[in-house]
């Protein structure tokens, strides 16, 4: 393996002394003060003080004039004293005259942009991004010397009951608040339910299996679930677990009882195909999961590179999420009931949904229209539910009442019903928008305007218009590119979403060189205490030391398609942040997983979910924009995301990174600061969490 091009740089933050204080004499102040009132100007007149003369709306999260506010940045940190001490005029001096020298420059840059060309705008923004990052740099150290050591006190360890907890899902409190009970398990982001502490594991959690052994086997201690959870029968693939003495193993690749295999069988041939591999050639790729169970659908489909994602309600204890991430598959909380999901139109070749305990009947249709909203054309809705057997509950009359309202409705959304088998029922969303036209007039639901039919929602109430129409995304799965060749997008692709094909190709360059950089970094730490001989190259770290991944900032998805073409056995979760440009739908249509977030709010998954965090960019964004919460906050939440012994990896600018260093020692993170090299502006901050291991009562 080659030398990595990156170098080390030791280095912690830097604490400060206490400065002195001053100790004139309470009769010389009071002299003093009295001269000055003489010469003092009226309080109607503006009169100098060494303070800052103006505050950046990105700097300001405060309440208080004189602190620092959480996310590290300097608000107004100076308080003027009562002596004429040198040492204190001194510093002022380098304050006043740091000051002024942020002004000429954001003077000159303001004066230089007027005077060149809108062709070199683009230059102009990243010039003055790097003055105002500059700047809080500088407001740091004087920030260190203001408060010291004291700056940096770590964080508490939560309580107890926080170790599966999950902000933003809280049924009592939601209750409590008056929302009504079909919307108890969704998601309220209310103010103060997030604390900034660090959640510790339960007593005898132990470090996940590695994949594809773990995909099988969990450790009990590391789930909440019961034994009678476990035994009681559920959906198809609750019923295909056995647990152990400290594990449960899940029966999906048995030979012997193999019903998922059988039941994707099922639903292959339903739609035309000899068995599920032919899905990848009919067009699927990407599977909406809807109440998974326990991944055991997607964990078998995944051997044939179909990506499954799961989402199901919030649940205390023998949560279908927690469980279905531990395994190492992909999942998060996502409630099916008044909000839509923060996915773009047309971005799943498959919705499956096998006793997902979903009534498609209620609110009207709303909830069919949102799973038809996140349906690709040409794409397939499988439901498996007792409430389709012709032989069984159709013959209640208000099962058989439920079940012509969603054959009614589903026909309304110009689905194509398939030939039925058992319980399984399979629609194929039509392919031509002309069907919608050709509906009886006045038919409904009807299609979205523009103005509503908006790409990627974030938990907007559910609507009764059909979505998705007006998008220029609209092509069927059976024209896209088949997997793995739809990840390389071409140009007429990319001019869909705006990109370049230059841009685009330089993206992917640049993270195939990242990922082989970070495996090489990552290589001597975690094997810092091989056995080497001097001059031997670093030991490379077994392909399988991550599953799952975290992009807080995912962009075109570059860093998910750079750590596949490196042959890393992971999958990633592609976050966009509300806060920038849309780039979801480009990655959806990549053939990879993606939400959209706002970085403000808690992530919709339970503690310990991800093996490595990873964030390129992401403190450049929120650092320019006015900012409802504090980089503490986004710092603990990685923390509670993170499994213990795992990785983060930031990438930014030196000075805010050097502030994300400074962080991560109050987190108890272990945190190494490297050079890039190629980029004397950025730096990587590589951290791992330790493992801090909670005594038993």
């Amino acid at each position: 393996m080659s030398r990595p091009l990156l170098r080390g740089v030791s280095g912690g933050v830097r604490f400060a002394g206490k400065i002195d204080s001053w100790d004139d004499s309470q009769m010389k102040e009071k002299t003093e003060k009295e001269d000055l009132d003489k010469i003092r100007p009226s309080p109607d007149h503006t009169h100098m003080s060494f303070r800052f003369p103006f505050r950046l709306p990105f700097l300001d999260n405060s309440p208080s004039k004189n602190s620092f506010s959480e996310n590290s940045f300097a608000t107004d940190p100076y308080a003027t004293g009562s002596s004429r001490s040198r040492h204190k005029l001194t510093l002022l001096f380098l304050k006043f005259s740091l000051v002024m020298i942020v002004i000429l420059a954001l003077t000159g840059s303001f004066l230089w942009t007027i005077s060149i060309t809108s062709s070199s705008r683009g230059h102009i923004i990243r010039g003055n991004r790097r003055i105002q990052e500059q700047l809080v740099s500088d407001l740091w150290d004087i920030g260190e010397l203001s408060l010291g050591a004291s700056r940096f006190k770590e964080l508490d360890f939560c309580p107890e009951e926080s170790e599966n907890h999950v902000p933003c899902f809280n049924v009592t409190e939601s209750l409590a608040l008056g929302f009504p009970e079909s919307e108890e398990h969704d998601r309220h982001c209310l103010q103060g339910s997030r604390q900034n502490c660090l959640v510790l594991p339960p007593v005898n959690y132990k470090i996940p299996l590695r994949w594809p052994t773990g995909k099988d086997v969990i450790w009990v201690a590391n789930v909440k679930i019961t034994a009678q959870e476990v035994l009681s029968s559920g959906s198809l693939t609750k019923r295909m677990m056995m647990l152990e003495e400290e594990q449960i193993s899940f029966r999906s690749a048995s030979l012997m009882f193999d019903g998922v295999e059988d039941y994707s069988h099922q639903i292959a041939e339903m739609i035309g195909l000899r068995n599920e591999s032919n899905l990848l050639q009919a067009g699927v790729r990407s599977i909406l999961d809807i109440g998974c169970g326990y991944g055991s659908f997607g964990a078998h489909l995944f051997s044939k590179q179909l990506l499954t994602m799961c989402i199901a309600n919030y649940e205390a204890s023998g949560s279908q999420v927690q469980l279905t991430l531990e395994r190492g598959l992909p999942a998060m909380i996502g409630s099916f009931t008044s909000k839509q999901l923060p996915y773009s139109s047309l971005s799943f070749d498959m919705v499956h949904c096998a006793r997902c305990g979903i009534d498609w009947d209620q609110k009207e249709g709303s909830l069919l229209i949102e799973a038809d909203r996140v349906l690709r054309p040409g794409g397939y809705f499988v439901w498996t539910s007792p409430l389709t057997n012709l032989q069984g509950s159709l013959r209640k009359k208000e099962n058989q009442k439920r079940w012509n309202f969603v054959r009614t409705f589903a026909e309304s959304l110009c689905w194509d019903m398939l030939p039925q088998q058992d319980e399984t029922v399979v629609w194929k969303k039509t392919s031509k928008k002309a069907c919608y036209g050709s509906r009886n007039s006045g038919s409904k639901p009807s299609l979205c305007s523009k103005a509503h039919d908006v790409e990627t929602p974030y938990y907007r109430p559910l609507q009764s218009c059909i979505g998705g129409t007006q998008s220029r995304r609209w092509i069927p799965i059976e024209k896209r590119p088949t997997w793995p060749s739809r990840s390389k997008l071409n140009s007429d692709e990319l001019a869909i979403y705006g990109v370049s094909p230059e841009d685009f190709a330089e993206d992917t360059q640049n993270w195939n060189s990242a990922v082989r950089n970070y495996w090489s970094l990552l290589s001597p730490l975690i094997f810092s205490d091989h056995p080497k001989r001097p001059g031997d190259e670093d030991p490379s770290p077994p392909y399988n030391m991550l599953r799952n991944v975290l992009d807080m900032n995912a962009r075109f998805g570059g860093f998910n398609s750079a750590l596949l073409e490196a042959g890393k056995s992971v999958w990633v979760m592609n976050v966009v942040p509300t806060s920038g440009p849309n780039s979801l739908p480009l990655i959806l249509d990549r053939g990879f997983v993606g939400v959209l977030h706002d970085w403000c709010e808690a992530f919709p998954t339970y503690p310990r979910t991800y093996d490595m965090v990873h964030a390129e960019g992401l403190l450049s964004l929120v650092t320019v924009q006015q900012r409802r919460c504090t980089l503490l906050d986004l710092f603990s939440e990685i923390d509670r995301l993170l499994r213990p012994e795992g990785w983060v990896i930031f990438r930014d600018s030196a000075s805010l990174i050097e502030i994300a260093r400074a962080l991560a020692t109050r987190l108890k993170w272990d945190a190494r600061v490297v050079e890039i090299e190629s980029n004397s502006n950025e730096r990587l901050l590589i951290c791992q969490k330790p493992f801090f291991k909670k005594q038993p009562n």
